[in-house]
Protein backbone atom coordinates (compact mmCIF):
# COMPACT_ATOMS: atom_id res chain seq x y z
CA UNK A 1 0.00 0.00 0.00
CA UNK A 2 1.54 3.28 -1.12
CA UNK A 3 2.70 5.48 1.83
CA UNK A 4 1.11 8.82 0.43
CA UNK A 5 -2.34 9.33 -0.60
CA UNK A 6 -3.42 12.15 -2.45
CA UNK A 7 -6.42 14.73 -0.41
CA UNK A 8 -8.73 16.85 -2.04
CA UNK A 9 -7.25 19.54 -3.14
CA UNK A 10 -4.57 17.24 -4.99
CA UNK A 11 -1.66 17.42 -2.92
CA UNK A 12 0.27 14.35 -0.92
CA UNK A 13 -0.19 13.61 2.73
CA UNK A 14 1.75 10.81 4.73
CA UNK A 15 -0.54 8.15 5.33
CA UNK A 16 0.47 6.83 8.42
CA UNK A 17 -1.09 9.40 10.79
CA UNK A 18 -3.09 11.99 9.17
CA UNK A 19 -5.78 10.16 8.51
CA UNK A 20 -5.98 8.78 11.96
CA UNK A 21 -5.60 12.07 13.68
CA UNK A 22 -8.42 13.20 11.34
CA UNK A 23 -11.07 10.52 11.76
CA UNK A 24 -9.66 10.77 16.15
CA UNK A 25 -10.33 14.62 16.58
CA UNK A 26 -14.00 14.05 14.84
CA UNK A 27 -14.87 11.03 17.84
CA UNK A 28 -13.08 13.44 19.62
CA UNK A 29 -17.12 15.38 19.96
CA UNK A 30 -17.89 11.93 20.78
CA UNK A 31 -15.93 11.50 23.85
CA UNK A 32 -15.45 14.80 24.98
CA UNK A 33 -19.47 15.15 25.41
CA UNK A 34 -19.70 12.23 27.24
CA UNK A 35 -17.21 12.90 29.87
CA UNK A 36 -17.94 16.74 30.15
CA UNK A 37 -21.88 15.32 30.94
CA UNK A 38 -21.08 12.63 33.45
CA UNK A 39 -19.23 15.14 35.37
CA UNK A 40 -22.14 17.81 35.29
CA UNK A 41 -25.12 15.64 35.66
CA UNK A 42 -25.50 16.64 39.46
CA UNK A 43 -25.35 20.32 38.92
CA UNK A 44 -27.76 20.07 35.50
CA UNK A 45 -30.06 17.73 38.17
CA UNK A 46 -30.46 20.72 40.21
CA UNK A 47 -31.03 23.24 37.40
CA UNK A 48 -33.69 20.29 35.99
CA UNK A 49 -35.18 19.31 38.94
CA UNK A 50 -34.58 16.04 39.36
CA UNK A 51 -32.73 12.89 41.18
CA UNK A 52 -28.77 12.62 40.06
CA UNK A 53 -29.90 9.22 39.74
CA UNK A 54 -32.71 9.61 37.08
CA UNK A 55 -29.91 12.19 35.13
CA UNK A 56 -27.73 8.19 33.77
CA UNK A 57 -30.59 8.05 31.65
CA UNK A 58 -29.47 10.75 29.26
CA UNK A 59 -26.45 8.77 29.11
CA UNK A 60 -27.70 5.36 28.86
CA UNK A 61 -30.47 6.54 26.39
CA UNK A 62 -27.29 7.89 23.95
CA UNK A 63 -25.72 4.78 24.16
CA UNK A 64 -28.77 2.56 23.64
CA UNK A 65 -29.55 4.79 20.75
CA UNK A 66 -26.34 3.87 19.36
CA UNK A 67 -26.00 0.65 19.85
CA UNK A 68 -29.66 0.37 17.83
CA UNK A 69 -28.55 1.99 14.90
CA UNK A 70 -25.17 0.81 15.08
CA UNK A 71 -25.73 -2.68 13.18
CA UNK A 72 -26.80 -0.43 10.08
CA UNK A 73 -24.03 1.93 10.06
CA UNK A 74 -21.25 -0.22 8.07
CA UNK A 75 -24.05 -0.80 5.30
CA UNK A 76 -24.56 2.45 5.10
CA UNK A 77 -20.90 3.15 4.67
CA UNK A 78 -20.63 0.59 2.03
CA UNK A 79 -23.52 1.52 0.36
CA UNK A 80 -23.52 5.46 -0.24
CA UNK A 81 -19.31 5.73 0.87
CA UNK A 82 -17.72 6.15 4.27
CA UNK A 83 -16.59 9.24 3.89
CA UNK A 84 -19.93 10.66 2.93
CA UNK A 85 -21.41 9.28 5.79
CA UNK A 86 -18.65 10.37 8.35
CA UNK A 87 -19.75 13.84 7.04
CA UNK A 88 -23.10 13.38 7.75
CA UNK A 89 -23.12 11.88 11.07
CA UNK A 90 -20.91 14.98 12.03
CA UNK A 91 -23.68 17.27 10.99
CA UNK A 92 -26.45 15.63 12.40
CA UNK A 93 -24.01 15.06 15.86
CA UNK A 94 -23.84 18.93 15.68
CA UNK A 95 -27.21 19.95 15.70
CA UNK A 96 -28.47 17.34 17.97
CA UNK A 97 -26.16 18.89 20.36
CA UNK A 98 -27.20 22.22 20.27
CA UNK A 99 -30.84 20.42 20.53
CA UNK A 100 -29.73 19.33 24.14
CA UNK A 101 -28.64 22.73 24.69
CA UNK A 102 -31.70 24.41 24.34
CA UNK A 103 -33.93 21.75 26.05
CA UNK A 104 -35.93 22.87 29.21
CA UNK A 105 -36.41 19.96 30.88
CA UNK A 106 -35.70 15.70 30.93
CA UNK A 107 -37.95 14.77 28.10
CA UNK A 108 -36.46 16.94 25.79
CA UNK A 109 -33.10 16.33 26.97
CA UNK A 110 -33.37 12.44 26.47
CA UNK A 111 -35.01 13.01 23.09
CA UNK A 112 -31.76 15.12 21.95
CA UNK A 113 -29.33 12.41 23.04
CA UNK A 114 -31.45 9.66 21.30
CA UNK A 115 -30.75 11.63 18.06
CA UNK A 116 -27.39 12.67 19.27
CA UNK A 117 -26.10 8.81 19.56
CA UNK A 118 -27.83 8.25 16.29
CA UNK A 119 -25.28 10.03 14.54
CA UNK A 120 -22.73 8.81 17.34
CA UNK A 121 -23.51 5.44 16.05
CA UNK A 122 -22.56 6.19 12.41
CA UNK A 123 -19.60 8.22 13.76
CA UNK A 124 -17.45 6.15 15.46
CA UNK A 125 -17.54 2.60 13.03
CA UNK A 126 -17.41 4.51 10.22
CA UNK A 127 -14.48 6.37 11.13
CA UNK A 128 -12.60 2.84 12.07
CA UNK A 129 -13.75 1.24 8.83
CA UNK A 130 -12.31 4.06 7.00
CA UNK A 131 -9.05 3.09 9.22
CA UNK A 132 -9.13 -0.37 8.65
CA UNK A 133 -9.55 -0.02 5.18
CA UNK A 134 -6.70 1.96 4.88
CA UNK A 135 -3.87 0.81 6.76
CA UNK A 136 -1.89 -2.35 6.42
CA UNK A 137 -2.45 -5.27 9.25
CA UNK A 138 1.17 -4.48 10.54
CA UNK A 139 0.63 -0.71 11.09
CA UNK A 140 -3.13 -1.28 12.67
CA UNK A 141 -1.88 -1.09 16.25
CA UNK A 142 0.02 2.31 15.87
CA UNK A 143 -2.45 3.62 13.81
CA UNK A 144 -4.98 3.27 15.80
CA UNK A 145 -2.97 4.60 19.12
CA UNK A 146 -2.67 7.65 16.73
CA UNK A 147 -6.49 7.98 16.45
CA UNK A 148 -7.55 7.42 19.59
CA UNK A 149 -4.86 9.98 20.68
CA UNK A 150 -7.09 13.23 19.64
CA UNK A 151 -10.70 11.25 21.48
CA UNK A 152 -9.01 10.79 24.32
CA UNK A 153 -8.59 14.59 24.87
CA UNK A 154 -11.98 14.15 25.33
CA UNK A 155 -11.69 12.57 28.89
CA UNK A 156 -8.90 14.76 29.51
CA UNK A 157 -9.94 18.10 29.38
CA UNK A 158 -13.88 17.07 29.31
CA UNK A 159 -14.17 16.82 33.33
CA UNK A 160 -12.03 20.05 33.36
CA UNK A 161 -14.51 21.88 31.14
CA UNK A 162 -17.67 20.69 32.19
CA UNK A 163 -16.74 21.28 35.38
CA UNK A 164 -16.18 24.61 34.97
CA UNK A 165 -18.97 25.33 32.60
CA UNK A 166 -21.36 24.35 35.65
CA UNK A 167 -19.92 26.00 38.34
CA UNK A 168 -18.87 29.70 36.16
CA UNK A 169 -21.41 29.05 33.53
CA UNK A 170 -24.52 27.85 32.33
CA UNK A 171 -24.47 23.83 31.32
CA UNK A 172 -26.24 23.77 28.30
CA UNK A 173 -22.63 25.43 26.80
CA UNK A 174 -21.10 21.37 27.26
CA UNK A 175 -23.32 20.75 24.61
CA UNK A 176 -22.78 24.08 22.37
CA UNK A 177 -19.21 23.20 22.61
CA UNK A 178 -19.32 20.22 19.89
CA UNK A 179 -20.54 22.82 17.27
CA UNK A 180 -17.11 24.52 16.31
CA UNK A 181 -15.50 20.98 16.83
CA UNK A 182 -17.92 19.86 13.55
CA UNK A 183 -16.95 22.19 11.36
CA UNK A 184 -13.19 21.55 11.99
CA UNK A 185 -14.13 18.01 11.48
CA UNK A 186 -15.92 18.47 8.20
CA UNK A 187 -13.74 20.44 7.09
CA UNK A 188 -10.44 17.96 7.36
CA UNK A 189 -12.35 15.28 6.51
CA UNK A 190 -13.14 16.44 3.39
CA UNK A 191 -9.89 17.28 2.00
CA UNK A 192 -7.72 14.54 3.60
CA UNK A 193 -10.07 11.30 4.18
CA UNK A 194 -10.56 9.32 0.86
CA UNK A 195 -14.14 7.72 0.38
CA UNK A 196 -13.73 4.02 0.98
CA UNK A 197 -16.64 2.14 -0.78
CA UNK A 198 -17.66 -1.42 -1.18
CA UNK A 199 -17.91 -2.71 -4.63
CA UNK A 200 -20.95 -5.19 -3.62
CA UNK A 201 -23.44 -4.12 -1.20
CA UNK A 202 -25.56 -6.67 0.46
CA UNK A 203 -29.29 -6.28 0.50
CA UNK A 204 -29.98 -4.46 4.04
CA UNK A 205 -31.69 -7.01 6.29
CA UNK A 206 -34.53 -5.13 8.10
CA UNK A 207 -35.16 -8.44 10.55
CA UNK A 208 -32.26 -8.39 11.58
CA UNK A 209 -32.06 -4.74 12.08
CA UNK A 210 -35.29 -4.86 13.95
CA UNK A 211 -34.73 -7.97 16.06
CA UNK A 212 -31.30 -6.86 17.43
CA UNK A 213 -32.85 -3.32 18.23
CA UNK A 214 -35.73 -4.54 20.31
CA UNK A 215 -33.11 -6.74 21.81
CA UNK A 216 -30.71 -4.56 22.49
CA UNK A 217 -33.79 -1.94 23.96
CA UNK A 218 -35.10 -4.55 25.97
CA UNK A 219 -31.98 -5.75 27.78
CA UNK A 220 -30.62 -1.76 27.89
CA UNK A 221 -33.51 -0.82 29.91
CA UNK A 222 -33.86 -3.64 31.85
CA UNK A 223 -30.72 -3.03 33.40
CA UNK A 224 -32.04 0.28 33.72
CA UNK A 225 -34.33 -0.02 35.86
CA UNK A 226 -33.04 -3.12 37.61
CA UNK A 227 -33.33 -3.10 41.19
CA UNK A 228 -34.74 1.00 41.08
CA UNK A 229 -38.57 0.07 41.71
CA UNK A 230 -39.35 2.43 39.23
CA UNK A 231 -40.97 -0.08 37.08
CA UNK A 232 -42.85 -3.19 38.43
CA UNK A 233 -40.22 -5.94 38.86
CA UNK A 234 -42.75 -8.50 36.37
CA UNK A 235 -42.14 -5.45 33.44
CA UNK A 236 -38.66 -5.50 34.18
CA UNK A 237 -38.55 -9.13 33.84
CA UNK A 238 -40.30 -8.91 30.76
CA UNK A 239 -37.96 -6.51 29.62
CA UNK A 240 -35.37 -9.26 29.81
CA UNK A 241 -36.88 -11.68 28.64
CA UNK A 242 -38.12 -9.83 25.37
CA UNK A 243 -35.03 -8.82 24.84
CA UNK A 244 -33.35 -12.17 25.37
CA UNK A 245 -35.28 -13.69 22.97
CA UNK A 246 -35.17 -11.31 20.25
CA UNK A 247 -31.66 -11.47 19.91
CA UNK A 248 -32.00 -15.41 20.13
CA UNK A 249 -34.53 -15.24 17.28
CA UNK A 250 -31.83 -12.92 16.07
CA UNK A 251 -29.48 -16.17 16.23
CA UNK A 252 -31.52 -18.13 14.06
CA UNK A 253 -32.40 -15.24 11.49
CA UNK A 254 -28.74 -15.10 11.18
CA UNK A 255 -27.45 -18.54 10.83
CA UNK A 256 -26.52 -19.43 7.25
CA UNK A 257 -27.90 -16.01 6.15
CA UNK A 258 -25.00 -14.43 3.79
CA UNK A 259 -26.94 -11.33 4.15
CA UNK A 260 -27.56 -10.78 7.85
CA UNK A 261 -26.44 -7.37 9.26
CA UNK A 262 -24.42 -8.68 12.11
CA UNK A 263 -22.18 -11.30 11.03
CA UNK A 264 -21.86 -13.88 13.95
CA UNK A 265 -19.48 -15.68 12.66
CA UNK A 266 -16.57 -13.84 13.16
CA UNK A 267 -17.40 -15.11 16.83
CA UNK A 268 -15.94 -18.55 15.98
CA UNK A 269 -12.45 -16.31 15.90
CA UNK A 270 -10.81 -16.73 18.91
CA UNK A 271 -8.84 -13.48 19.12
CA UNK A 272 -12.07 -11.51 18.08
CA UNK A 273 -14.06 -12.89 20.73
CA UNK A 274 -11.77 -12.79 23.35
CA UNK A 275 -11.34 -8.90 22.45
CA UNK A 276 -14.89 -8.39 22.09
CA UNK A 277 -17.09 -10.66 24.45
CA UNK A 278 -13.71 -11.03 27.19
CA UNK A 279 -13.63 -6.85 26.55
CA UNK A 280 -17.08 -6.27 27.48
CA UNK A 281 -16.08 -7.09 31.59
CA UNK A 282 -13.87 -4.09 31.72
CA UNK A 283 -16.00 -1.97 29.21
CA UNK A 284 -18.49 -2.50 32.19
CA UNK A 285 -16.62 -0.73 34.33
CA UNK A 286 -15.14 1.76 31.80
CA UNK A 287 -19.03 2.84 31.47
CA UNK A 288 -19.39 2.95 35.16
CA UNK A 289 -16.62 4.64 36.33
CA UNK A 290 -17.05 8.49 34.67
CA UNK A 291 -20.58 8.49 36.58
CA UNK A 292 -19.80 6.71 39.56
CA UNK A 293 -17.10 8.93 40.36
CA UNK A 294 -18.95 12.20 39.34
CA UNK A 295 -21.27 11.03 41.95
CA UNK A 296 -18.92 10.45 44.64
CA UNK A 297 -16.56 13.51 44.44
CA UNK A 298 -19.29 15.76 44.13
CA UNK A 299 -22.41 14.18 46.30
CA UNK A 300 -20.32 12.09 48.40
CA UNK A 301 -17.79 14.39 49.24
CA UNK A 302 -19.16 17.67 48.53
CA UNK A 303 -16.15 18.67 46.05
CA UNK A 304 -17.94 21.94 43.17
CA UNK A 305 -17.87 20.18 39.59
CA UNK A 306 -15.06 22.09 38.70
CA UNK A 307 -13.06 20.75 42.00
CA UNK A 308 -13.79 16.75 40.81
CA UNK A 309 -13.04 17.60 37.06
CA UNK A 310 -9.35 18.67 38.39
CA UNK A 311 -9.71 15.93 40.06
CA UNK A 312 -10.96 13.12 37.48
CA UNK A 313 -8.66 14.68 34.28
CA UNK A 314 -5.96 12.78 35.73
CA UNK A 315 -6.76 9.63 34.94
CA UNK A 316 -7.36 10.41 31.06
CA UNK A 317 -3.81 12.01 31.25
CA UNK A 318 -2.60 8.42 32.27
CA UNK A 319 -4.31 7.28 29.32
CA UNK A 320 -3.21 9.72 27.10
CA UNK A 321 0.30 9.13 28.20
CA UNK A 322 0.05 5.49 27.51
CA UNK A 323 -1.02 5.66 23.77
CA UNK A 324 2.68 6.55 22.93
CA UNK A 325 3.84 3.76 24.20
CA UNK A 326 1.40 0.98 24.14
CA UNK A 327 3.15 -0.21 20.87
CA UNK A 328 6.39 -1.09 21.72
CA UNK A 329 4.81 -2.72 25.00
CA UNK A 330 2.83 -5.16 22.52
CA UNK A 331 5.62 -5.89 20.20
CA UNK A 332 7.87 -6.88 23.63
CA UNK A 333 5.58 -8.71 25.40
CA UNK A 334 2.13 -10.06 22.84
CA UNK A 335 -1.65 -9.32 23.58
CA UNK A 336 -2.14 -12.35 25.47
CA UNK A 337 0.68 -11.66 28.15
CA UNK A 338 -0.66 -7.64 28.48
CA UNK A 339 -3.58 -8.69 28.71
CA UNK A 340 -3.60 -11.25 31.38
CA UNK A 341 -1.69 -9.01 33.57
CA UNK A 342 -3.18 -5.89 32.46
CA UNK A 343 -6.35 -7.12 33.45
CA UNK A 344 -5.32 -8.04 37.16
CA UNK A 345 -3.94 -4.29 37.66
CA UNK A 346 -6.96 -2.50 36.33
CA UNK A 347 -9.72 -4.77 37.75
CA UNK A 348 -7.71 -3.90 41.56
CA UNK A 349 -7.42 -0.15 40.24
CA UNK A 350 -11.17 -0.32 40.01
CA UNK A 351 -12.11 -1.83 43.18
CA UNK A 352 -9.40 0.69 44.95
CA UNK A 353 -11.85 3.86 43.92
CA UNK A 354 -13.80 2.01 46.43
CA UNK A 355 -11.44 2.87 49.00
CA UNK A 356 -11.65 7.02 48.93
CA UNK A 357 -12.71 8.60 51.79
CA UNK A 358 -13.47 12.40 52.17
CA UNK A 359 -10.41 12.15 54.38
CA UNK A 360 -8.50 10.82 51.55
CA UNK A 361 -5.57 13.30 50.20
CA UNK A 362 -6.48 14.95 46.98
CA UNK A 363 -2.66 13.60 45.62
CA UNK A 364 -3.31 10.11 46.55
CA UNK A 365 -6.55 10.07 44.79
CA UNK A 366 -5.03 11.58 41.74
CA UNK A 367 -2.45 9.14 41.63
CA UNK A 368 -4.20 6.12 42.23
CA UNK A 369 -7.00 7.78 38.94
CA UNK A 370 -3.55 8.32 36.83
CA UNK A 371 -2.38 4.32 37.36
CA UNK A 372 -5.65 3.20 36.92
CA UNK A 373 -6.03 5.34 33.51
CA UNK A 374 -2.69 4.42 32.32
CA UNK A 375 -3.34 0.87 32.54
CA UNK A 376 -7.09 1.00 31.26
CA UNK A 377 -5.38 2.84 28.03
CA UNK A 378 -3.36 -0.30 27.87
CA UNK A 379 -5.63 -2.36 27.79
CA UNK A 380 -7.97 -1.32 25.66
CA UNK A 381 -5.54 -0.13 22.35
CA UNK A 382 -4.58 -4.05 23.03
CA UNK A 383 -8.55 -5.15 22.64
CA UNK A 384 -8.96 -2.99 19.83
CA UNK A 385 -5.95 -3.77 17.92
CA UNK A 386 -6.17 -7.68 18.44
CA UNK A 387 -10.02 -8.21 17.67
CA UNK A 388 -8.98 -7.37 13.86
CA UNK A 389 -5.90 -10.00 14.01
CA UNK A 390 -7.70 -12.66 12.18
CA UNK A 391 -10.72 -10.92 10.44
CA UNK A 392 -10.28 -10.71 6.06
CA UNK A 393 -11.31 -7.07 4.47
CA UNK A 394 -14.06 -8.68 3.09
CA UNK A 395 -15.78 -9.17 6.91
CA UNK A 396 -13.88 -5.84 7.93
CA UNK A 397 -16.80 -3.97 7.82
CA UNK A 398 -19.54 -6.19 10.10
CA UNK A 399 -16.92 -7.16 12.47
CA UNK A 400 -16.72 -3.60 12.92
CA UNK A 401 -20.25 -2.78 13.33
CA UNK A 402 -20.36 -6.08 15.94
CA UNK A 403 -17.52 -4.79 17.97
CA UNK A 404 -18.49 -1.37 17.77
CA UNK A 405 -22.30 -2.38 18.73
CA UNK A 406 -21.10 -4.60 21.79
CA UNK A 407 -19.30 -1.86 23.23
CA UNK A 408 -22.23 0.59 23.28
CA UNK A 409 -24.31 -2.25 24.69
CA UNK A 410 -22.01 -3.09 27.53
CA UNK A 411 -21.00 0.55 28.45
CA UNK A 412 -24.90 1.28 29.01
CA UNK A 413 -24.83 -1.83 31.27
CA UNK A 414 -22.77 -0.36 33.06
CA UNK A 415 -24.08 3.02 33.35
CA UNK A 416 -27.45 0.57 34.26
CA UNK A 417 -25.70 -1.62 36.58
CA UNK A 418 -23.74 1.32 38.26
CA UNK A 419 -26.98 3.20 39.18
CA UNK A 420 -28.92 0.15 40.38
CA UNK A 421 -25.72 -1.38 42.71
CA UNK A 422 -25.80 2.26 44.38
CA UNK A 423 -29.58 2.25 44.40
CA UNK A 424 -29.58 -0.90 46.27
CA UNK A 425 -26.66 -0.23 48.85
CA UNK A 426 -28.62 3.48 49.54
CA UNK A 427 -31.71 1.47 50.40
CA UNK A 428 -29.74 -1.24 52.47
CA UNK A 429 -28.16 1.25 54.59
CA UNK A 430 -31.52 3.14 55.30
CA UNK A 431 -30.77 6.18 53.07
CA UNK A 432 -33.46 8.60 51.02
CA UNK A 433 -30.23 10.00 49.38
CA UNK A 434 -26.79 9.11 48.02
CA UNK A 435 -23.98 9.06 50.02
CA UNK A 436 -20.17 8.03 49.87
CA UNK A 437 -21.23 4.96 52.14
CA UNK A 438 -23.52 3.79 49.53
CA UNK A 439 -21.21 4.79 46.18
CA UNK A 440 -17.90 3.17 47.55
CA UNK A 441 -19.37 -0.34 47.47
CA UNK A 442 -20.77 -0.41 44.02
CA UNK A 443 -17.08 0.21 42.54
CA UNK A 444 -15.40 -2.72 44.48
CA UNK A 445 -18.61 -5.09 42.71
CA UNK A 446 -17.91 -3.22 39.40
CA UNK A 447 -14.15 -3.86 40.25
CA UNK A 448 -14.77 -7.76 41.02
CA UNK A 449 -16.88 -8.30 37.56
CA UNK A 450 -13.82 -7.67 35.62
CA UNK A 451 -12.31 -10.54 36.47
CA UNK A 452 -14.42 -12.37 34.32
CA UNK A 453 -12.39 -11.32 31.73
CA UNK A 454 -9.26 -13.35 31.98
CA UNK A 455 -11.47 -16.70 31.37
CA UNK A 456 -10.96 -15.01 27.91
CA UNK A 457 -7.89 -14.03 27.47
CA UNK A 458 -6.16 -16.69 29.67
CA UNK A 459 -6.59 -19.43 26.61
CA UNK A 460 -4.95 -17.39 24.10
CA UNK A 461 -2.39 -18.88 22.05
CA UNK A 462 1.29 -16.81 23.11
CA UNK A 463 1.36 -15.67 19.30
CA UNK A 464 -2.45 -14.29 19.19
CA UNK A 465 -2.19 -11.15 16.92
CA UNK A 466 1.12 -10.99 16.08
CA UNK A 467 0.25 -9.57 13.08
CA UNK A 468 -1.26 -7.07 13.95
CA UNK A 469 1.76 -5.17 16.62
CA UNK A 470 4.98 -6.37 14.41
CA UNK A 471 5.49 -9.60 16.56
CA UNK A 472 5.45 -11.95 13.90
CA UNK A 473 8.36 -10.70 12.45
CA UNK A 474 10.26 -10.43 15.91
CA UNK A 475 9.94 -14.10 16.45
Amino acid sequence: MDDVIEDAAGGAVTRGWVIPAIIGSALLMQTMSATVLANALPTMAVALHEDPLRLNLTITMFLLSSAVFLPVSGWVADKFGAKKIFIISMVLFAVSSAACGFAENLTQLVIARIFQGMAGAMMAPVGRLVLLRTTPKSELVGAMSVMTMPALLGPVVGPVIGGAIVTFADWRWIFFLNIPIAIIGVFLVTRFVPNVREQEVSPIDWIGIALTGLGLAGLIFGFENLGRAMLPSGVVAGLFLGGAMSLALYWRHARGNPHAILDLSVFKIQTFTASVVGGAFMRIAMGATPFMLALLLQIGFGLSPFQAGLMTFISAAGALVMKTTAPPILRRFGFRTVLVVNAVIVGVSFMAYGLFQPTTPHWLIMLVLAIGGFFRSLHFTSLNGMAYADIDQARMSRASTTASMMQQLVQSIGIGLAAALMHVFMVARGETHLTAGSISPAFVVIGLITFVSLFFFVPLPKTAGDEMNGRKSMV
